[in-house]
């Protein structure tokens, strides 16, 4: 039982991690949430947000940084 409760503490760090890591990128980089392939629609009671070509840009950028870190630690 020790075990899982090592295993959420880490789950929170990571979150809290990203968390952190999102509202730096927000300070440093405005453009993040405005690319051109997210999806914004705007009407008089309604709202809806999908960052389309933001996800995009992250997860190339994600796998390409695990595909690194996974060759350097492969040696």
């Amino acid at each position: 039982m020790t075990d899982f409760g090592k295993l959420l503490i880490i789950i929170g760090l990571v979150i809290a991690f990203v968390g952190a890591l999102i509202l730096i990128a927000t300070r440093y980089f405005p453009w993040l949430g405005n690319l051109p392939g997210d999806i914004r629609i705007e009407r008089e009671n309604f709202r809806f947000y999908f960052p389309l070509a933001t996800m995009l840009l992250i997860s190339i950028l994600g796998s390409i940084l695990l595909n690194i870190i996974i060759r350097i630690f492969r040696r």
